[in-house]
């Protein structure tokens, strides 16, 4: 008999968290009996035959903060419940509520083994004197410590686990994201585009945290007659992005909303990212599997350990350097931006060596390298 194997989730939407399940469930179905539990009826990501679904809840995303908060202790139990009715031994929780919710499981009294997912850098995450912010930072640094593995998508988000929050180094592991070759290959034939121009092409969700701001400003900084920026994803700020990338530079900024980015990242010629946190970027490990040259700032976790390998976050760049595996750029440095994207359009050789090495790069975080770690933590 398969043992029985809880994945808990807010949602299949079209966000990291998800599309890492997404990636890794159907290998999972074949040796667990899974349940995949969700608090949301968004499925942007196909679920394999065989995996049933299980809402804890039916939410809204748009639900208010102290709603969410004051609701933790009954989904807990509801969780707990549901985890002894389907005789659930393992349960693997990503992202901070459904994190939340499985040691309240716990606490209400289920004795299977929990292992929580961490998905960015809470120090950055939550950051600031807000109710909301001040409320996670206390709820990660008190119920984190129940769990009995903790991963994290980098080391420069389990070093933020250990030294701001106090989870012991013991109960914490890296979880790499992973990508599916096979996938990539399949779904990369390049969309079509204007003959002759030049295109940066970006995606992630459209909030301060990925900073599309910062993208069209250095993008206006430098644009040239057939210099394109496309941008996938969706989000609270597209209307005032849309507006800024009209004033700043007309209509060679476009926005293509939620949808497969693989062709977009097949047809470019660099792939840029802005963002102020991470924890480990989907997306700049897909650009590299589609053998992009790709251009990142050094935020505080994720794209460095991706492209330079380095995890000394006590140096932070200036400027911008061009490193072992992409260009990283000073955070919140909108000049730097445009002198990193500036050198990339011009410099056809330094284009060349970093699609040369972008695929073996990506090679570091196939699924079967997730895989095989993540067994290894389930069944310990």
């Amino acid at each position: 008999m398969k043992r029985r194997l809880g994945i808990f989730l807010y949602s299949m939407g079209a966000g990291g968290a998800e599309r890492v399940v997404s990636i890794l469930l159907p290998e999972l179905a074949r040796r667990y009996d899974v349940t995949l539990i969700l608090m949301n009826e968004t499925l942007f990501y196909p679920v394999p035959e065989g995996v049933e679904i299980v809402w804890l809840e039916r939410s809204r995303s748009d639900e208010a903060g102290w709603k969410k908060l004051v609701k933790l202790p009954l989904l807990g139990w509801r969780l707990k419940r549901l985890c002894d009715v389907r005789r659930i031994g393992t349960l693997w929780c990503l992202m901070n509520r459904p994190n939340y919710i499985g040691v309240l499981a716990r606490m209400a009294g289920w004795r299977g083994r929990l292992i929580l997912g961490e998905r960015g850098t809470p120090s950055l995450q939550y950051a600031g004197g807000g109710l909301q912010a001040r409320a996670n930072r206390r709820l990660i640094r008190t119920l984190y410590l129940r769990a009995d593995r903790v991963t994290a998508n980098s080391h420069g988000a389990r070093i933020d686990l250990q030294e701001r929050f106090g989870v012991p180094a013991a109960k914490l592991s890296v979880l790499y994201n992973p990508f599916d070759p096979a996938v990539v290959a399949e779904r990369c034939a390049p969309e079509p585009k204007e003959e002759g121009t030049f295109v940066f092409v970006t995606v992630g969700r459209l909030d301060e945290g990925k900073n599309h701001r910062l993208l069209i400003e250095a993008f206006a900084k430098i644009r040239r007659d057939r210099m394109r920026l496309w941008i996938v994803g969706d989000g609270p700020l597209r209307g005032a992005l849309e507006t800024l990338a009209e004033e700043e530079a007309g209509d060679a900024v476009r926005f293509f909303g939620t949808r497969d980015p693989f062709p977009l990242l097949a047809a470019a010629d660099l792939f840029v990212f802005a963002s102020r946190r991470e924890g480990l970027p989907n997306v700049l490990i897909e650009a590299l599997a589609c053998g992009l040259p790709v251009i990142s700032t050094d935020c505080r976790s994720g794209p460095r350990e991706i492209l330079a390998g380095e995890t000394d976050y006590s140096r932070p760049t200036r400027g911008f350097r061009v490193v072992s595996h992409g260009i990283l750029v000073e955070e919140e440095n909108p000049d730097a931006m445009a002198a990193a994207m500036k050198e990339g359009y011009n410099n056809a050789d330094l284009r060349r060596s970093l699609r040369e090495k972008a695929k073996e790069r990506a090679r570091f975080f196939t699924k079967e390298t997730a895989l095989s770690r993540l067994i290894g933590i389930l069944e310990v």
